[in-house]
């Protein structure tokens, strides 16, 4: 097992478009989705600022890239086949994890038409092979494990009413998790579960909120976990889940496509090393942020923590 990984994170890059949906594909939901792009998300998310971060990453080479979610717009099976093609522009589907997000789960969507285009992405390194089961209940917690570090993942990506923007776990992923989460624990793992929605009860409003925030933090309490990585707000926030004498970082992110507006709100990824010692994680936190000017990412900030070793 190494003693040093590095991986990245990016989220909510929303890098399709909507320019060729019909008014048939609109009648529901998708409408007000498909205004708010016209009016103001076509203008914030850019597909140049995409160009540039892949330019970035395949020049920094993370060993490992996830994605926290919201690839899509309104979830138009179009998109999805959108999204596939920029996934593998990205790396190999063993080389990027991804976690969908609400926006991918806009309106109900079947499996064949939506995420099943993304399944290399999505699946543990131990997919289930029943075929017939194959859906977003039985995928998740998804897990993968590169070097010392499990990437457990979560769905929180479920459809709401118009206006709502909510996210749900549920019992069976909860179930499972706890599971996974000290199974990694006896095998020494770093671990780091992914979601779209923030997890920390009451830092996100009402209408926007994980529903079960609190069974999932009671889980990671009772079974701990070294990381937690979101994404959702389209700004950069730091939250903490308290365990039985610490805590869990977590970590929220820009958009990765966003050129505003409001402060913090410009594109960023961010670049993750874990070096292992004998008694704590080594963690090294590189901010990396798009620039107008110079069209490209750059290094904004550093940070680094150490998180003892269960």
């Amino acid at each position: 097992m190494e003693n040093t990984q590095t991986f990245a994170q990016l989220s909510d890059p929303h890098l399709s478009s909507l320019d060729g949906a019909s008014w048939r594909d609109l009648a529901n939901k998708r409408l007000l989705g498909y205004l708010s792009w016209r009016r103001r998300r076509r203008l914030e998310h850019r597909s140049e600022v995409l160009e540039s971060l892949r330019r970035d990453l395949l020049g920094v080479r993370p060993g490992h890239l996830v994605i926290t979610g919201d690839l899509t717009q309104i979830a138009l099976p179009d998109e999805f086949h959108q999204a596939r093609a920029w996934l593998d522009s990205l790396g190999r589907p063993d080389e990027v994890t991804v976690v969908p997000g609400n926006h991918d789960a806009y309106v109900h969507v079947s499996w064949a038409q939506g995420l099943s285009r993304w399944q290399p992405y999505l699946e543990s390194d131990e997919p289930c092979r029943d075929a017939g089961a194959t859906s977003p209940e039985t995928m998740f917690p998804s897990l993968r494990v590169r070097g010392s570090v499990a990437f457990i993942g979560l769905s929180s990506a479920r459809p709401s009413a118009p206006l709502l923007a909510t996210g749900r776990i549920g019992d069976s992923q909860l179930k499972r998790l706890e599971m996974i989460l000290d199974q990694a624990r006896s095998q020494g793992l770093f671990r780091v579960v992914l979601l779209h929605h923030p997890p920390v009860p009451g830092e996100e409003r009402w209408r926007k909120r994980l529903t079960d925030a609190a069974q999932l933090c009671a889980v990671i309490a009772r079974q701990g976990a070294e990381l937690v990585l979101h994404g959702h707000r389209h700004r950069a926030v730091q939250s903490r889940i308290e365990i039985p004498g610490t805590h869990v970082p977590v970590f929220g992110i820009p958009s990765a496509s966003s050129v505003g507006p409001g402060t913090g709100r410009m594109a960023q990824y961010h670049l993750y090393t874990v070096h292992a010692s004998k008694s704590t994680w080594e963690l090294e936190l590189e901010v990396r942020g798009y620039t107008t000017e110079k069209d490209r990412f750059v290094t904004q900030g550093t940070r680094r923590l150490e998180i003892p070793r269960a």
